[in-house]
């Protein structure tokens, strides 16, 4: 069967069909073809007791389960449509706004950012509006993401972290840590230096999502 295909780049055709379902974000329907049913889910895959934290961690969007066979179209208020295929074992982070659709064969979950990086992962959530929890993808499957003006895919080696602004960071993958960094100076202070206050540091083996810019779904 065909994956998720980009119509344009704001929508994104996404197959359906038993055995292969969908979890989408709720609305974000734009027309379909076929026999496909389209009902509101509370728990987008997880057990009801993940549900649950994830309603308390404030981490979840409104989803709803397609069903059926056919082809649908998705899109959300005109934001660029990104897709990232996830191979077996794979885990993606990524903040619960931006998920567009995902595959149900996904496993959903919730991970506490002082998870990485301790403290400076709780103040990352602090600084950049995303909270303490984010939500995590593992397994293989597909999904599409939003993001303001399109993303684009930046190698985290070994000896090649990425610093990236918090505000255009969107999601990522692998074996990554991250740290919030700090740059502020005397030029800083008193409002002539052209550099960011904070930068998001990752380090390991993976890749991150950064948009094209700096607003917050």
């Amino acid at each position: 069967m065909p994956g998720y295909q980009k119509i344009t780049s704001k929508m994104l055709q996404v197959p359906v069909a038993p055995g292969a379902e969908v979890y989408s974000r709720r609305g974000a329907m734009l027309a379909y073809t076929g026999s496909v049913a389209f009902a509101p889910s509370t728990t987008a895959g997880q057990s009801i007791g993940g549900a649950i934290g994830r309603a308390v961690a404030g981490e979840r969007s409104a989803m709803m389960h397609v069903t059926g066979q056919g082809e649908v179209m998705f899109g959300h208020a005109g934001l660029h449509v990104s897709v990232v295929d996830l191979s077996g074992g794979d885990t993606l982070f990524v903040e619960a706004d931006r998920l567009l659709v995902h595959d149900a064969s996904l496993q959903v979950g919730t991970m506490f950012m002082g998870e990485q990086g301790g403290v400076r992962g709780i103040v990352r959530g602090a600084v950049t509006g995303q909270g303490l929890f984010t939500t995590t993808l593992t397994g293989k499957g597909s999904c599409g993401l939003l993001s303001h003006g399109g993303v684009m895919e930046l190698p985290i080696g070994p000896q090649h972290p990425v610093h990236v602004d918090p505000q255009a960071y969107v999601a990522h993958r692998g074996q990554v840590q991250n740290r919030l960094t700090t740059a502020v100076g005397l030029r800083e202070l008193i409002g002539r230096g052209s550099g960011e206050g904070f930068q998001l540091e990752l380090s390991g083996s993976g890749v991150v999502y950064v948009q094209a810019s700096e607003r917050k779904i």
